[in-house]
């Protein structure tokens, strides 16, 4: 069974996020780990208990940043990542200060994110060696 939720296993969301960016893509430790997770909200995705996905939300004014959304590879193409998304969104629409959400999405799930809502905006970037673009999704529409 999966379930999703606000959560404060800060541990259980590195460990992932470790699996996920550091050891799977080569994302260097010093730029993962930024410090700013204990000013973040994180959501967990659990199957059968397991920690398998997580997200971050980082707030400033109206808007939250969505970012580390990550699920670990042997449980993707299974939805955990739209669920998980739904549920990031969903967390934000019941929060009446936060007018739009955002997020910096690797080229090859733009997509995915698209396929949720979010718009593609301005120009591509690398973001510790990887391809991104913004995409922000109107909250309130």
């Amino acid at each position: 069974m999966l379930t999703i939720g606000l959560t404060d296993d800060l541990a259980a969301c590195h460990a992932l996020r470790r699996v996920v960016f550091i050891d799977e893509q080569n994302v260097d430790e010093a730029l993962e780990v930024d410090g700013m997770d204990d000013g973040a909200l994180h959501l967990l995705a659990r199957l059968d208990g397991t920690p398998v996905g997580c997200a971050r939300i980082l707030i400033a004014g109206d808007t939250a940043k969505i970012g580390r959304v990550c699920v670990l590879r042997e449980q993707r193409g299974k939805g955990i990542g739209q669920a998980l998304m739904c549920a990031v969104v969903e967390v934000l629409r019941a929060r009446v200060d936060i007018r739009r959400a955002k997020l910096g999405a690797q080229l090859h799930a733009l997509g995915f994110y698209a396929g949720l809502g979010f718009v593609a905006t301005g120009p591509d970037y690398m973001e510790a060696g990887i391809a991104h673009r913004d995409m922000v999704l109107d909250l309130l529409a």
